[in-house]
């Protein structure tokens, strides 16, 4: 089974056992409010925001208040690739403690439905 960290479980390598994705700071008093900002980025072709999606995959922060964010698109041609990570470090950069932003585009593990959350579930009509 794969799903997306935000629904409490990690990606696995099934040949290693190891995480694909190395973990979020989740115990982080920063977490929270990072999480809240992505929340506010929305992917425009579907009408719900990216972190309910299961489009971040990695919230890391480190005790200077540096983040970084590893994400992902619905699909690889998507055509706000470009400009979607600077959308998320613009929602984030703003929130008093954090002092840096790097957000990188990953595409393994790639992006399913099963990612998605079950408020993105319900707004979307599948639940």
């Amino acid at each position: 089974m794969v799903l997306s960290e935000n629904q409490g479980i990690m990606f696995m390598n099934v040949q290693t056992a190891e995480p694909i994705i190395a973990p979020s700071s989740t115990d982080h008093p920063l977490y929270e409010q990072i999480v809240e900002a992505c929340r506010t980025v929305h992917d425009p072709e579907i009408p719900v925001n990216i972190y309910d999606l299961g489009l971040i995959y990695r919230i890391a922060i480190d005790g200077e208040g540096n983040i970084e964010i590893d994400m992902t698109l619905t699909a690889p041609g998507c055509p706000v690739a470009g400009e979607m990570p600077g959308w998320v470090a613009d929602a984030v950069e703003p929130l008093p403690g954090v002092k840096t932003v790097n957000v990188e585009l990953v595409w393994d593990p790639p992006w399913g439905m099963e990612m998605l959350s079950d408020e993105a579930r319900l707004e979307l009509g599948f639940i």
